[in-house]
Order: C-alpha cells, then sequence, then structure tokens
C-alpha cells in the first residue's frame, strides 16, 4: 500500500494525514481539506518532511465537463468573462449527524456544498478572486443548526472584472447548478457537481441569431479519474493537479467569506504566493 485515501469527517483529516506521513504514506485526502489555514500547514509540513505527496479530492476538476469548460474560457470561446452564477443545496437529515457538529464540519453548508461553487468558479475562469461579500443564515429554531450556518450566499470579485455570485444551503430542496456568461457565449450545468446525471449547455451567438446546443459527453467514473491521476503522480513523481496549496486557497476564501459574513464588509483577498494547481493531469478527455 503506497497511498491513503482520507475520507473522513473533515475535522479528522488533519489528524490521519499525519498519521500517514508518519509512516510514509501518500495521501488523498477529500475536500475540505482542512478546517483551518494552521491544520493546512501541518498537513503540508508533515507531507514535505515525509517527502510524500498531498492531493485534494477535488473530483470535478477532472470530471470531463467541467474540463471542457475550462478549456472553452481558456481558448476565449466565450469571449471576456462576465458573471459566474452557481447553487448546491440539499436538506440535511439528522442533526445527531457529524455535518452539524463545528468540530467535525469545520462550518455548516459553506466547507461542504458551497465549496463547490467556491472551487469552480476558480478553476472554470482561471483566476483569483481578489473581494469577497458575504451573508451567512441561521434558523433559531432548527435543530440542525446550533452550531454551524443553514445557508451562505458570497460574492467574489475577480481582477477581470468578473463576478461570482454563489448560494448554497443545507435546509434547501436538492439542487446543483452553474452558469458562466461572457460577452459571446455562454455555458451551464444543470444538474452540477454530482457523481452522476450531469447535463452541460452551450450558448452562442451565430449569423446574429442566438444558438443553443447540449453537449453529449459519455459519463465517466470521477473518482476513479482523479484516483488515477494519483497514482500517475505517484508513479511518475509529477505534482498532483489538485495539490494541497488548492486546499489552502480555498481554505482562506472560506475564512474570508466568514469574516465578511460576521462583519457585514467586503474582505480584500490577496493573491496566491505560489501556484495552486500542479500540471494538466494527462488522461482521456473528451
Amino acid at each position: 500500500m503506497q497511498v491513503v485515501y482520507i475520507v473522513l469527517p473533515n475535522g479528522m483529516h488533519k489528524e490521519f494525514t499525519l498519521r500517514a506521513a508518519k509512516i510514509g504514506k501518500h495521501v488523498l485526502c477529500e475536500k475540505p481539506m482542512a478546517n483551518s489555514v494552521a491544520d493546512w500547514q501541518a498537513m503540508v509540513d508533515a507531507m514535505k518532511r515525509a517527502n510524500r505527496k498531498l492531493m485534494i479530492a477535488y473530483r470535478s476538476q477532472y470530471e470531463p465537463m467541467d474540463r471542457m469548460i475550462a478549456k472553452m474560457v481558456k481558448d476565449r470561446q466565450l469571449g471576456p468573462l462576465r458573471e459566474f452564477i452557481a447553487g448546491n443545496s440539499q436538506n440535511v437529515g439528522d442533526p445527531a449527524q457529524w455535518r452539524p457538529n463545528k468540530a467535525l464540519a469545520g462550518g455548516g453548508a459553506l466547507p461542504d456544498i458551497g465549496l463547490y461553487c467556491l472551487n469552480a468558479a476558480r478553476f472554470l475562469s482561471g483566476e483569483e478572486p481578489k473581494e469577497v461579500i458575504a451573508m451567512v443564515y441561521r434558523p433559531e429554531s432548527d435543530p440542525r443548526f446550533v452550531e454551524v450556518e443553514a445557508s451562505v450566499h458570497f460574492i467574489l470579485r475577480f481582477p477581470s472584472a468578473l463576478t461570482a455570485t454563489c448560494m448554497s444551503s443545507y435546509a434547501s430542496h436538492e439542487s446543483r447548478f452553474f452558469r458562466l456568461q461572457g460577452a459571446q457565449g455562454w455555458v451551464e450545468m444543470d444538474p452540477a457537481f454530482g457523481y452522476n446525471g450531469l447535463r452541460m449547455r452551450h450558448g452562442t451567438l451565430r449569423d446574429g441569431k442566438s444558438a443553443t446546443t447540449e453537449v453529449q459527453i459519455d459519463p465517466q467514473n470521477q473518482f476513479a479519474r482523479e484516483m488515477d491521476h494519483m497514482s500517475v503522480c505517484v508513479k511518475d513523481e509529477i505534482v498532483p493537479h489538485t495539490p494541497g496549496e488548492e486546499g489552502l486557497q480555498d481554505q482562506r476564501i472560506i475564512e474570508a467569506i466568514y469574516e465578511s459574513a460576521r462583519t457585514g464588509r467586503a474582505v480584500k483577498l490577496a493573491a496566491p504566493a505560489v501556484p495552486t494547481r500542479g500540471p494538466d493531469p494527462q488522461m482521456e478527455e473528451f
């Protein structure tokens, strides 16, 4: 055994990453990587001392439709980007489960499912946000949300003038979607973020008329794709596409979202000091 896959509640990621590093194992860790920037630092430092790889399981970055959209943006098929709108919601059940426990989860809807909206905005645009403003909501009478928020709304502002408006809820009927709007076209996934059943549409202006195309791609196992990439990274000594630095950047923004919600003010975001992603994974695309 060379790799440990950590699929525990968020608050346990640090402990078991350190355990894996101690016995010389590489780590594939589920997102969110940690509950705090301090925990992230401890995890990365331990893996570096052990000379082992740390990859964060952002499975959507290995999913073919998401990868196609990122390439469309890179090739400027949508023109300059204007808006990104995303939502990810579900009704969380038993209040005794680990998700409403702040020590185990780190927060409510934001770090668990709101993270998909946040990471998609960063990954698909290829940009890093420079400012965020946010609000969170916690119904006082609901026993599920004694410790964590039920819902979060946040707006990210990017250097190119792109804005990303995102919402996530633990108290709404299941809904997962995003749309990326450019000056010359748009692309959307609805449903998005799920394990299967994804649907992608692309809107363009052709000969002065709007045209919409549904993009068909054979479904693939997202978990298999990210695990295959981890295997290649270990075997060929390659930096993972989604290393610990990608988890750190999201954690910094999550903490800024909570700060904005607490203070009622926009929070400035510093650019990452180092690249947050490794080379594009070499895998079958679309």
